[in-house]
């Protein structure tokens, strides 16, 4: 269906998200679809989607009985759908459909529910190459479609304690971001993540790389020029599993980026250097592995709070101080998709045209490793 035949989407209602509504009522919640069930699927889209006020998880694609026994456990209001096909061919029952299913689907997947007229959210990456993101941006501008891609790590608190440091000009003139998200597991694991078709976008620098520099880019813009060291050094791996990247912005700032798989001691999660105080921190955000375990925004867990003992440290080696890392909230991303389908015209929490100039650094870094010289970015 078109955009111009599809019917208007429905206002958000006050009602909560789990409360059954049905396809025609007009102030129900916002209906979603949810295509893929696995880790991104069932333990950080689906219980984000179900916590939303305005939003509620209608239909699953997933054909692995497992996951769908999982899916009843978990969500039992929502439907379990064989096909993401037989998904749009429900288009009038959906208003929006999230994709987390795996990368090489994700351009295909977000073009066909675009083309129903369907607003999409998509897990990042949000293609194999920049060029294919920006594509499918003006796709979605041509169909007058909501598009917007899940950076949730934008949401961590950490990050956000960062942004509101620079903000407030805690460290005067920032000079250097240091970002890294690191951990060890020196067997690699079964998985599309590990296979070395290129379609198949795996390895950790387009995993784990794309929120380093999404938040880099985040904080402080645009970037001249990228230099990387890209490796494969796990027995065993066809993927790139160790990554570091240096990437000088238009503003003068330069980050330094980590991303692996092979590190049996991590460094510090951030470093911010500036030219009146530093800001250290480490640890990572609570919010991935209180998913993961089964607590849910707004229950008796307290959300997206950091330990004290994980607090960062402000200051200079003369005078520092713990700073209370801000609490993490990756409900924000889906609060704003809310709003942006309640209200249309409202920006989505996440332009995708961001995710495309992410996926153009990841492309120069590959270059720059292929070379070992810097890259220019046009």
């Amino acid at each position: 269906m078109s955009p111009s035949t599809r019917p208007p989407l429905r206002p958000s209602s006050a009602s909560s998200p789990s409360d059954p509504a049905s396809p025609s009522d007009p102030s129900g919640p916002f209906r979603v679809g949810l295509i893929g069930y696995g880790l991104a699927g069932s333990a950080f889209h689906a219980p984000l989607i179900a916590t939303t006020p305005g939003l509620r998880l209608d239909a699953v694609v997933t054909a692995n009985p497992d996951r769908r026994a999982q899916l009843r456990r978990e969500h039992p209001g929502a439907r379990a759908v064989d096909t993401p096909e037989q998904l749009l061919a429900e288009a009038d029952t959906l208003d929006l459909v999230v994709i987390a299913s795996p990368n090489r689907t994700h351009v295909p997947l977000a073009r066909a529910a675009l083309a129903a007229g369907l607003a999409t959210v998509v897990d990042k990456p949000l293609a194999a190459t920049a060029a294919a993101a920006l594509d499918l941006c003006r796709f979605a501008e041509s169909q007058g479609t909501l598009l917007s891609v899940f950076q949730n790590r934008r949401w961590d608190g950490d990050f956000l304690t960062v942004q509101r440091l620079v903000r407030e000009g805690a460290l005067g003139r920032v000079h250097r971001f240091e970002s890294r998200f690191e951990r060890f597991r020196p067997k690699p694991k079964a998985g599309w993540r590990e296979l070395a078709d290129p379609a198949e976008v795996g390895g950790t620098l387009y995993d784990l790389g794309s929120h380093l520099v999404d938040q880099a880019l985040t904080l402080f813009g645009p970037v001249d020029t990228v230099y990387a060291e890209i490796d494969v050094r796990r027995d065993g791996a066809v993927v790139d599993d160790d990554a570091f990247l240096a990437l000088t912005h238009a503003s003068g700032v330069r980050s330094h980026l980590w991303t692996s798989a092979i590190t049996p001691l991590v460094g510090p999660r951030l470093r911010v250097l500036g030219d009146a105080a530093g800001y250290v921190k480490s640890g990572m955000d609570p919010q991935e592995g209180d998913l993961r375990a089964g607590h849910r925004p707004g229950g008796a867990h307290p959300w997206g709070a950091d330990q004290p003992a994980h607090y960062g440290t402000l200051g200079t080696d003369e005078s520092a101080v713990p700073v209370p890392t801000d609490p993490g909230d990756y409900p924000a991303y889906y609060a704003g998709i809310a709003a942006a389908l309640a209200a249309p015209g409202t920006p989505p929490p996440v332009d995708p045209r961001e995710a495309a100039a992410t996926l153009a650094v990841l492309e120069a870094a590959r270059a720059s490793a292929a070379t070992g010289t810097a890259v220019r970015l046009d």
